[in-house]
């Protein structure tokens, strides 16, 4: 069966929590979207604009209050229960007491996958993330940026097609965040992963993303696409014209300021 090209589809969506009630909240109102195969999209917006919202809806964490959500073709719904996705928060959230590898082998193991196929994976995965010399250790034994590549290494071993992560590097210091986002586009690359990354960053926004979907304070909808087209990231990425002029187009669209029309509201 041949892949769908698109990895997510938003279409109409709303999120009032508590709807009908004594304080009702919009999160979101009129969320589109649609994610191509393979595509890194980055989700930007001040506090409470509803981004985790909008990645917890795909990851049917909630539901919808109207409006559909599909995920590799699926309602969101049934792409949960067949785990087409991995998921990471801010916080790593490993098991203090199980090892390295046994924490990537987790969700392998909820899957039924037996041990000898699950040591192997959850092995490949953290040779992915460059940890395989740390497969017996301890959580508490690591750095927080270690935990955080391990926690992408859990999230890859299901070899899910897409890859949901809310502000995954927002503890770290800048030198441990530069290096795991450039560990994580080539494990995305490596893998031919969708992704969508929740950030407060325009700088990692804009080095990390093929799209750039600015949304505005609550109840929160989308104001402008900015799609980057940097190529490959190198050391000179973050000093090119390209980049600077990247962030200078998040940056308007996040205050409002105009922001040339092939920009807003652009889809693949």
């Amino acid at each position: 069966m041949t892949a769908p090209e698109t990895a997510v589809e938003l279409s109409g969506v709303d999120k009032i929590f508590n709807q009908g009630r004594a304080g009702e909240v919009t999160a979101l109102t009129g969320v589109d979207l649609s994610i191509a195969r393979g595509e890194f999209v980055a989700l930007i917006g001040p506090s409470g604009c509803g981004k985790s919202t909008l990645l917890r809806l795909v990851a049917d964490l909630i539901e919808p209050s109207s409006g559909t959500v599909t995920v590799a073709g699926k309602p969101a719904r049934r792409a949960r229960l067949d785990q087409e996705y991995g998921i990471a928060f801010q916080q790593a959230g490993l098991f203090e007491w199980r090892t390295v590898l046994r924490n990537v082998e987790l969700p392998l193991e909820l899957r039924g996958h037996g041990r000898k196929e699950r040591r192997a994976r959850a092995g490949e995965m953290l040779e992915l993330v460059g940890l395989a010399d740390f497969a017996r250790h301890y959580p508490a034994q690591l750095s927080g940026g270690m935990q955080q590549r391990v926690a992408i290494a859990r999230a890859l071993a299901v070899h899910p097609p897409l890859l949901l992560m809310d502000e995954p590097f927002g503890a770290l210091d800048e030198m441990t965040r530069e290096r795991l986002q450039d560990e994580l586009l080539r494990v995305c690359a490596a893998t031919r992963t969708s992704t969508i990354f929740v950030t407060h960053s325009i700088p990692e926004a804009v080095y990390l993303a093929d799209r750039v979907v600015v949304m505005s304070p609550r109840p929160g909808r989308i104001t402008g696409v900015i799609p980057i087209e940097l190529g490959e990231r190198t050391e000179s990425t973050r000093q090119s014209p390209g980049f600077f002029t990247g962030i200078t187009k998040v940056r308007a669209a996040l205050r409002g300021t105009r922001v040339p029309e092939e920009t807003v509201g652009a889809e693949r």
